[in-house]
């Protein structure tokens, strides 16, 4: 049974108001507005496949079909901007990928107005303070992140190149808000350091602080009493997170360096020991502890050279609007990724995420073109505890882009990682990976193209000869476009050296196929997809923000418009 929520029908009445009444008004004082939107929806036709773990979810069980909607209207008028959003979820697993929700409502709604030197926005906001290491509201629909801050912002721009801000609501949580409040200000400006504009500075400073409601303390301490007196400890309403930032353009350098410093925090460490009362001792509890983190990133071009350093440190990091919450719900902040951003489907088999409770990480990638006919690329990330003294997680990315003539485009490179799949996926022991693989792309005509992409993962346990995950994949796509309508593609993915141990039976599984095929037509500003899927399960990342994604069989049909 689908809920509509019933604190969002007055914000329904009221941008209706404004959008339908819009039309005589402009008809009797010539105004114009402007009206903008798009559409997205999502249908999943899920078919049971055990062999592949594809069972025993309400969606294969017995619903059959999922779906997601939203509906995004962006109006302009009278000097106001407004915008509202509706959003549906019919049996959806998009929040929980092992459960099945229902819901429709306004996800989103925000009113703005420019008055003068001053910005104010009222309704659901997006915005964040600096990179994000201390608040950033924002939204990543294919992980289920949504975390509008639903209150009020006001921002004055004191001269041209400065401006400040403050904020304060509660964080939106699906289609209700979570009780604790958050509220935040931030000062930003931009100093240039001469008249040729040959370096400058972009510095800012800022401060958040969330206040726990009496209800969601009640919860802490419940869970506090239950805790021997050396686990015990007495919870703050209070956290507040400051930061300073500054951005470094000089010449051909870029430089961005931000701190941040959060006082004593009530946060879940899934790597701390509780001792209970029976004498037993369990893994993750909940802590009082402040953090800081250190985020920097130094970019150098010049001519077919360009070289990007990154280095972080975290340490109790973790900033949830609620200690109850975990994975990616209530986050109030945000940790920049210390690992490559792979698009392959088998450089990207293996992510790591972002540990919010310590880490000592770092990366460089460099890309150098000679001419116009070669480019290279290589990159290395490493990932520690905070001692630096355990490997979390290493990657080598190695590439190479040949362009012979105008109709063909031939990259190549190898990859290997070092993956500890304790830390990053809770199942023992350390894995490795080498991974070469191309993507070859070939002009048919001016509107006709092919494009292979071809790679192979061979895996290791580190230092054992045990059994390691899934074991060796080989993976094939191909792609055929007509310009500027249709686009085909046919791939597998084929676990041809499987090492996992069949429950039943005690052997190892069967080689088995994971085949998936995609037709997708486009025209103007709108899109259509159609694809058979059957999908490993896996940990799935975007911009760093991980979760796992269970197997998957079946078809998924989607839909997106702009207007």
């Amino acid at each position: 049974m689908h809920r509509i929520h019933t604190y969002t029908r007055p914000v329904l009445v009221l941008l209706a108001a404004f959008f339908l009444g819009s039309t005589p008004l402009i008809a009797q004082e010539g105004n114009s507005g402007r009206l903008s939107g798009s559409f997205q929806a999502n249908v999943n036709f899920f078919q049971r496949d055990s062999a592949i773990g594809a069972a025993n979810t309400p969606g294969y069980d017995r619903q059959l079909v999922g779906s997601e909607a939203w509906l995004n209207l962006d109006y302009s008028n009278w000097g106001f901007d407004m915008g509202i959003r509706f959003d549906l979820f019919n049996n959806s697993n998009l929040f929980n990928p092992l459960g099945s929700y229902n819901g429709i409502g306004i996800g989103r709604w925000y009113i703005h107005k420019k008055i003068g030197e001053f910005d104010i926005t009222g309704g659901q906001i997006y915005d964040q303070i600096g990179s994000g290491l201390i608040f950033r509201a924002y939204e990543a629909r294919p992980l289920a992140i949504d975390n509008a801050l639903y209150g009020a912002r006001v921002a004055y721009h004191i001269t041209d190149n400065w401006e400040v801000k403050a904020f304060g609501g509660k964080q939106r949580n699906i289609f209700d808000y979570y009780n604790p409040s958050v509220w935040g200000a931030a000062l930003e400006g931009f100093i240039p350091g001469n008249a040729d504009y040959t370096w400058s500075l972009t510095p800012g400073i800022g401060i958040v602080q969330r206040t726990y409601d009496d209800a969601t303390m009640d919860q802490i301490i419940a869970a506090i009493e239950t805790y021997t007196p050396q686990d015990g400890f007495i919870p703050k309403y209070n956290t507040r997170a400051a930061t300073l930032y500054n951005t470094l353009n000089a010449g051909n350098f870029t430089w961005y360096v931000e701190g941040a410093l959060k006082t004593e925090d009530v946060f879940e460490d899934p790597f701390a020991l509780k001792n209970n009362w029976n004498g037993s001792v369990t893994q993750g509890r909940l802590v009082s502890r402040p953090g800081n983190v250190l985020y920097t990133s130094l970019g150098y071009t010049t001519g077919g050279l360009g070289i990007i350093l990154e280095g972080k440190r975290t340490e109790d990091f973790r900033f949830r609007v609620d200690p109850f919450v975990n994975q990616l719900r209530g986050q109030v902040n945000f940790l920049p990724p210390m690992s490559r951003v792979n698009t392959y489907r088998l450089t990207a088999r293996y992510n790591a995420a972002t540990q919010e409770i310590g880490e000592t990480a770092g990366q460089v990638s460099i890309r150098y073109s000679p001419n116009t006919h070669w480019a290279f690329g290589a990159d290395y990330s490493q990932i520690m505890d905070l001692d630096v003294e355990e490997l979390y997680y290493r990657e080598i990315y190695l590439d190479a882009t040949w362009k012979p003539k105008d109709a063909w485009n031939i990259l190549f490179g190898v990859q290997h990682q070092w993956y500890n799949q304790f830390i990053y996926e809770g199942k023992p022991g350390d894995l490795s990976t080498i991974t070469p693989y191309t993507d070859i792309q070939y002009k048919i005509s001016d509107n006709k193209a092919l494009r292979l992409e071809a790679s192979a993962m061979f895996t290791g346990r580190v230092g054992t000869a045990e059994n390691v995950d899934y074991g060796d994949w080989l993976f094939g796509l191909l792609e055929y476009t007509i310009a500027p309508h249709w686009t085909f593609t046919v791939s597998d993915m084929f676990n041809f050296n499987p090492k996992r141990i069949n429950s039943n039976t005690g052997d190892f599984e069967d080689p088995i196929h994971y085949p998936r095929f995609d037709v997708f037509y486009s025209t103007g500003p709108h899109r259509f997809a159609f694809s058979y899927v059957k999908q490993v399960d896996g940990i799935v990342c975007t911009g760093g923000i991980c979760r796992y994604e269970p197997a998957f069989s079946g078809f998924k049909v989607g839909m997106q418009s702009n207007f």
